[in-house]
């Protein structure tokens, strides 16, 4: 009897040690064991490695239509890697850059959908940093928007990406870019010089909500090609930017607002200063008549909802009023149960109350 058990013992094992290795072998191969489907087999594998994806940029003057191509980028797969292109690189495809390479990769690294940052990327994909990619960082595909992005030469930046198969393609975000931002501001300076002819709130609407006369008309302003925002929100992006959680029955929640126009490493910095406070952060976002009230018709640069967009998308931050009232009232606190108000070392006005 006992031999027989022992024979049945040393069979077993050598019939699951067979299947075992038949198993890693097919697995070498990248092909399904018998009888497991393929949809099971890439989701077994997918649990073993992650989907690791790369996307580079120069992100200068950083603002919410980048923070949606990474979030775009990091649905695609399981950890987005970014790379931040140098300023050496910039200056050599596209000119200077506003923003420096420090303040830009602070800016990156604090977008809540960025896992790791890679800072002096090159601006064009090329075959010994592809290669880095693949076998250093184990990245799987290599991600850029539909708009092409184009070498002095004339050719591809991502040809190399493209021909290798490792190249996935996202959507761009329209009505916003870098050169956008820098007309804005151009054209704040441009028309300061007849402020005085508008009616305050007039000026203030114009601006904020794409509409001036001197553009429209066709004067120096559309020669030059610059533009207001013709941003128009929408309840699924703020949603796809939102965290979807609230604070806990016990948190301890940290409140901040202001402008946060043109948002920048300055922000990112506060804000986290703000988070470390607490459990939950908190932030307001003042509406455009209210900082036109208070910083000039021109301001601000960027409108309520896209500045608020820039803001939803920083790390440090988990919610954010949309055109919080100036005053932090008694009210205010009770109903967001409010534990700390903070502000920064420079105050909006001198007439700012502590709480």
């Amino acid at each position: 009897m006992n031999k027989i058990s022992s024979t049945t013992l040393i069979g077993g094992a050598v019939v699951v040690a067979m299947a075992v290795g038949l198993y890693l072998g097919v697995a070498k191969r990248g092909l399904p064991p018998e009888g497991l489907g393929m949809g099971l087999w890439r989701k077994i594998k997918r649990k073993k490695k992650p989907l690791r994806v790369y996307m580079d940029g120069c992100f200068d003057m950083m603002h919410y239509g980048h923070c949606n191509a990474l979030r775009q980028a990091r649905a695609v797969g399981d950890q987005l890697v970014v790379g931040v292109v140098s300023d050496a690189e910039i200056i050599a495809n596209k000119g200077p850059p506003v923003t420096p390479m420090h303040e830009r990769m602070i800016m990156v690294k604090a977008v809540k959908w960025v896992d790791e940052v890679i800072s002096d990327a090159p601006y064009a994909i090329t075959e010994d940093f592809m290669k880095k990619l693949f076998d250093e960082y184990k990245m799987d595909y290599i991600i850029h928007g539909d708009d092409p992005c184009v070498l002095p030469d004339g050719t591809d930046a991502y040809a190399v990406a493209k021909k290798a198969g490792r190249f996935k393609q996202i959507k761009r975000t329209e009505g916003i870019s870098s050169t956008d931002i820098v007309g804005r501001m151009l054209l704040c300076v441009r028309e300061r010089s007849v402020s005085d002819s508008h009616n305050h709130s007039s000026l203030q609407r114009q601006f904020s909500h794409g509409h001036s006369q001197k553009f429209e008309d066709g004067g120096s302003g559309s020669r030059s090609g610059t533009r207001v925002s013709h941003f128009l929100p929408t309840s699924r992006r703020i949603v796809q930017f939102s965290n979807g959680k609230g604070p806990g029955p016990n948190a301890h929640i940290v409140y901040i607002d202001g402008a946060f126009d043109l948002f920048h490493a300055g922000h990112v910095e506060i804000l986290r200063v703000a988070r470390e406070l607490g459990d939950f952060l908190l932030v307001g976002t003042h509406n455009d008549q209210t900082i036109s009230a208070k910083r000039g018709t021109h301001r601000p640069i960027m409108n309520l909802h896209e500045r608020s967009l820039s803001v939803l998308a920083c790390r440090y931050v988990d919610e954010v009023i949309i055109g919080a009232p100036w005053e932090v009232s008694k009210d205010m606190i009770t109903t967001f149960n409010i534990s700390l108000v903070v502000h920064g070392t420079v105050a909006e006005s001198s007439d700012f109350q502590k709480f």
